[in-house]
């Protein structure tokens, strides 16, 4: 640049006119900028190359952005909304949040989208490594996540709750084990019981059964789960609906308002009913913490307030959810403590 080309960079940083870029200046900061941008070289080897001191080059690029000869755009997959996954994981403490697009009113009625199982298939091929124990929980968003998963390193898998019925399993968390552990090329470690037996003594005994007892072993050991979120009302939470209509108004007076694998949650996380949990075959609580990765899938704004709740509990570190519900949890007016950055218990 001449010196009143110089003096026109300046104007320019400073908020004044600038005079029009020659041809010459054009091409050499489309050629700067080439090099910087789509090359990936650094300021200081531009300059070398034409000849010129860093600085220029860097007055040349700004030039080059105001002038709009170069536009950067953040591009994402449409149906993923990256400003609220972000917002969301900063305002919960979450170590991911992944927002996709809601349905269009009427095109999905169910609880969970499906969108929202494939696209944490597609987080779980992120998140999961080679020799890693993957834990999967019964859940409708979970079976919609195994059926979409494609790609897996090699790990091994277990069930880490009972199925909603026995006569489902082959349609449930059994089979979205055995899918999983199929893609991996990994053991599968299923458990062949219903989630909710009648009295403890029956669960108790349950457990100690070869088959799930060796499930429960690998606990200990899981290092990315999966779990679903059910608010408490019919069609939203299984366990709401495996239990009966006293039982249901008992827990709901202790003020129950999610619940995830078998363990209930008040509004501000605080674990409840925990009686519930000793007629369930499922993971424990305290389990669930050492986890290292706990990814909760769950959508809708039927769902939205539950899924805040299981937020503040501290059990969750990562969430796939929708728009619908983001919205709402980005709006609540007490977010309160941030326990999943942390890990903490909310009960202490």
């Amino acid at each position: 640049m001449n010196s009143s080309e110089e003096s026109a960079v300046s104007a320019m940083s400073a908020g004044r006119p600038a005079l029009r870029m020659g041809p010459a200046e054009l091409v050499q900061a489309a050629a700067m900028a080439r090099r910087f941008y789509l090359e990936g070289k650094s300021k200081i080897q531009i300059a070398e190359e034409f000849g010129v001191s860093r600085f220029k080059v860097a007055r040349v690029l700004e030039t080059a952005l105001e002038r709009d000869l170069v536009r950067i755009e953040i591009r994402v997959p449409a149906e993923l909304d990256a400003e609220r996954s972000d917002a969301l994981r900063a305002r919960y403490g979450l170590r991911h949040a992944v927002v996709v697009e809601s349905p269009a009113e009427g095109e999905d009625e169910s609880p969970d989208p499906e969108n929202l199982g494939e696209v944490a298939a597609d987080l779980l091929g992120e998140l999961v490594t080679e020799g890693d124990v993957l834990g999967l929980a019964w859940g409708r968003s979970t079976i919609h996540m195994a059926a979409a998963l494609d790609r897996l390193p090699p790990c091994t898998v277990v069930q880490l709750t009972g199925v909603y019925d026995a006569g489902t399993a082959e349609r449930g968390s059994v089979e979205a084990v055995r899918r999983a552990a199929q893609v991996s090329g990994g053991e599968a470690h299923p458990i062949y019981a219903p989630m909710l037996l009648p009295d403890p003594a029956t669960a108790a005994a349950l457990r100690n059964q070869t088959g799930i007892a060796r499930a429960f072993e690998y606990f200990d050991k899981v290092t990315v789960a999966c779990v679903s979120i059910g608010s408490w009302e019919p069609g939203i939470s299984t366990v709401h609906d495996m239990l009966t209509d006293e039982e249901r108004s008992h827990y709901a007076s202790l003020g129950v308002a999610a619940e995830m694998s078998a363990h209930l949650f008040d509004a501000d996380g605080r674990r409840v009913g925990r009686d519930l949990g000793e007629r369930c075959i499922t993971v424990e609580a305290d389990r669930l913490r050492r986890i290292p990765e706990v990814v909760a899938i769950a959508g809708g704004q039927r769902k939205a307030a539950a899924i805040g709740a299981v937020l503040r509990s501290g059990l969750v570190t990562s969430l796939v959810t929708d728009t619908a519900a983001a919205d709402y949890l980005l709006t609540e007016s007490r977010p309160g403590p941030r326990p999943a950055l942390e890990r903490a218990d909310p009960d202490d």
